[in-house]
């Protein structure tokens, strides 16, 4: 078994964030703008707008219905059968081959993202080669609270410095996952991670298009196996 090494430590533990990063979120907006009776392209936009202005993703929803609460939309689609829902075609097509990949290294492989309990419920279903999946919903705290990423490093097992924390939202991921200790890799895929991919203000140590591209990168930049 190898593990990924640095100068001054081993990378034990990858954790991957959830939306936009190991999932396409486009069922997901999809579905909302169902919900809503309004063309899919009308909700797509306004995430994108919310998105440059730096504003939470759930104002778009906002925006087409001024004072909705989300959770209890929420709880009123599952009741209704038409809540949220995964399966295989959901996934980024490099998503099962580079999550193996990193397991084969012989590293601790989890993830944990904003997401709701229920989609933990489906993400686990799914199978994935992970040690573990957690979402924000069921500890009870979303990014980008510091205590969101006390938990990734419980759930890696392993210290902050030896853990790399890969997502696409530099707010959401790269900046509080730096500041809790972790290592970092921007992911260059959905409407954050291409907005932002190329920032040079954004400080991650990292910056992928593909999880295919990590232990590669990892070995090019000065990490080598052992």
């Amino acid at each position: 078994m190898t593990e990924l090494a640095y100068a001054a430590g081993v990378v034990r533990a990858v954790v991957f964030d959830i939306g936009e990063t190991l999932v396409r979120d486009d069922r997901y907006w999809g579905s909302w703008a169902d919900w809503l009776g309004v063309p899919r392209h009308t909700l797509s936009a306004l995430v994108g707008a919310v998105t440059a202005l730096g504003l939470d993703n759930a104002e778009a929803l906002r925006l087409i219905r001024p004072g909705i609460d989300v959770h209890a939309a929420r709880r009123e689609r599952e009741a209704s059968g038409r809540g949220e829902f995964l399966d295989e075609t959901d996934l980024y097509p490099d998503v099962r081959h580079g999550l193996q990949a990193l397991r084969d290294a012989g590293l601790r492989v989890c993830v944990a993202g904003n997401q709701t309990a229920r989609a933990g419920e489906l993400l686990r279903g799914l199978d994935l080669p992970v040690d573990a999946i957690a979402t924000s919903e069921e500890w009870g705290v979303a990014k980008p609270d510091p205590g969101f990423f006390g938990r990734v490093v419980e759930l890696a097992g392993v210290v902050p410095e030896e853990t790399v924390y890969v997502g696409d939202h530099p707010v959401n991921d790269v900046v509080p996952a730096k500041a809790a200790g972790l290592l970092t890799c921007l992911i260059r895929r959905g409407p954050w991670g291409h907005l932002w991919g190329d920032d040079p203000s954004v400080p991650a140590d990292w910056r992928i298009g593909s999880l295919a591209e990590l232990p590669a990168l990892l070995c090019r930049t000065g990490w080598s196996p052992w």
